[in-house]
C-alpha cells in the first residue's frame, strides 16, 4: 500500500507541476513536495500526457460532433483543441519552444544563448516558432481528423473521430516520454540556482526511464485497435528523428539540456508524430 500511496503521490506532483489542474488545499498537503519528489516525479511525464491527451481527443470528437459536417470542421475543431490543451497546460512547453528559439536564434555565443532564455519576454525568434508550430501542429490534426480511421464494427458511432482521438492521445504521451532521453544523455546547463527544472538537474534514474517508457507502451498497445502498428512504428520513428535532432543540437550549441529544451522538445516530437502518422497514411 505504500508503494501505491508514493506511486499516486508523484504521479499528482507531477500533475500539479505540468498542468493548470488545481491540486490544492488537503489533496496538496496529501501529495506533499520535495525536490527527490519531483525528480522521481518524472518518470510519470508521459502519464501527464495521458490525461492531457484524453482531454484532446475528447474536445476534438465532441466537436466533429456537434459542429456541422464541412470541408473546414477538422480545421475549426484543431484549432479548438490545440486552445484546449494550451490552456490546461498553461502553456509550459510552448514557452519552453519560444525561449529556445529566441535564445539559439538570437546569437551563437553558448552563455549569451542561455542568457537569452532566461529571459521572460518573448522576442522575434520565439514569437515565428510558436506562430509556425501551431500552424504546423492545427495543420496535421486537421488533416488527421479527416481520416475515417473507424475500425470494423464500429461505423455506427456517432462521429467518425477514432482515428483523430488515438492519435492526439498517443502523440501527447510520446512525446513526452522520449524527452527524459535528454535528462539520462545530457548534462543540465541551466542556472541551477533558480531554474524550475533543477531538480531534474541529476541524471534521472533508470527506472524513472523505465516506468515512462511503461506508461508510454501501455498506451500504444491500446491505441493499436485503431492504428496499424505500421502507423504508429513510422508515426514514433519520426518523434525519435525529431528528438535525435533536437539533442545533437543542444549538445552541440548548448553542451546540455536546460528546462526550456525539454519543453521544445515536446512540442517538436509531437508535431514530428502527427507528421509521421499523416505520411504513413
Amino acid at each position: 500500500m505504500k508503494a501505491i500511496s508514493q506511486f499516486v503521490r508523484e504521479y499528482l506532483l507531477a500533475v500539479q507541476f505540468f498542468t493548470r489542474i488545481p491540486i490544492t488545499g488537503r489533496l496538496a498537503d496529501w501529495v506533499g513536495f520535495s525536490p527527490e519528489m519531483l525528480r522521481a516525479s518524472a518518470g510519470h511525464f508521459p502519464g501527464v500526457g495521458i490525461l492531457v491527451g484524453a482531454v484532446a481527443a475528447a474536445t476534438y470528437a465532441l466537436l466533429l460532433a456537434l459542429l456541422p459536417d464541412t470541408t473546414f470542421t477538422p480545421l475549426v475543431a484543431a484549432a479548438l483543441t490545440t486552445v484546449v490543451t494550451v490552456l490546461m497546460t498553461g502553456g509550459f512547453h510552448e514557452d519552453g519552444l519560444a525561449d529556445v528559439a529566441d535564445g539559439l536564434g538570437g546569437s551563437r555565443d553558448r552563455d549569451r544563448a542561455l542568457e537569452i532564455m532566461k529571459d521572460s519576454r518573448v522576442g522575434a525568434f520565439g514569437a515565428m516558432a510558436l506562430v509556425l508550430a501551431l500552424l504546423s501542429k492545427i495543420a496535421l490534426l486537421a488533416i488527421l481528423g479527416s481520416v475515417d480511421g473507424a475500425p470494423t464494427g464500429w461505423e455506427e458511432a456517432p462521429f467518425s473521430a477514432w482515428y483523430i482521438c488515438a492519435a492526439l492521445w498517443a502523440g501527447h504521451v510520446v512525446s513526452r516520454g522520449l524527452p527524459l532521453l535528454l535528462i539520462y544523455l545530457l548534462p543540465h546547463v541551466g542556472d541551477t540556482a533558480s531554474s524550475k527544472s533543477k531538480p531534474l538537474a541529476d541524471q534521472i534514474a533508470p527506472g524513472s526511464l523505465l516506468l515512462a517508457f511503461a506508461w508510454c507502451f501501455v498506451v500504444l498497445l491500446a491505441v493499436l485497435s485503431v492504428l496499424d502498428a505500421i502507423n504508429l512504428i513510422v508515426a514514433c520513428s519520426f518523434a525519435a528523428i525529431a528528438l535525435l535532432w533536437m539533442g545533437r543540437l543542444f549538445r552541440r550549441r548548448l553542451q546540455g539540456f536546460t528546462g526550456d529544451c525539454l519543453g521544445a522538445a515536446q512540442q517538436v516530437c509531437e508535431i514530428a508524430f502527427y507528421l509521421g502518422l499523416a505520411i504513413s497514411l
